[in-house]
């Protein structure tokens, strides 16, 4: 079973840096893939894989990391209304995922879809049984 967790920006707003990272980064230690509204600064994001890269062991392989971000795409008028959005809340604009690479092998995205390539699970409990 996958389980996406959603964070909404509020919820990490408050924190330090480095509670924003420890708080994202104990959810996806978790085995859940992360919904977090909006995006970290490109300063955290490169914190949380330094972060990320210090704690990988047998346990924890690490994590996979997008960022939808609805500015890339757009245009003069566009870009100016969500540059201004983002002046005035802050970085709540877009989508950050982060899933465990234990669960996500995998994360492409496109202007239309994001894809997220998963492992299959290699724990089974019991033996399965065969439908006829």
């Amino acid at each position: 079973m996958v389980t996406l967790q959603f964070v909404p920006y509020t919820e990490i707003e408050t924190l330090s840096s480095i509670g924003r990272i420890r708080k994202l980064l104990n959810i996806a230690k978790q085995d859940k893939i992360v919904l977090l509204q909006g995006r970290l600064q490109s300063e955290e994001e490169a914190e949380l894989i330094k972060t990320t890269m210090e704690e990988i062991n047998k346990d924890f392989k690490g994590i996979e990391l997008a960022v939808i971000d609805p500015d890339q795409d757009s245009t003069g008028l566009q870009k100016l209304r969500y540059g201004f959005f983002n002046m005035l809340l802050g970085n709540r604009q877009g989508l950050t995922i982060i899933g465990p690479a234990s669960v996500v092998k995998q994360i492409r995205k496109d202007p239309t879809k994001i894809e997220l390539l998963m492992e299959r699970s290699k724990k089974r409990s019991g033996k399965s049984k065969s439908r006829r």
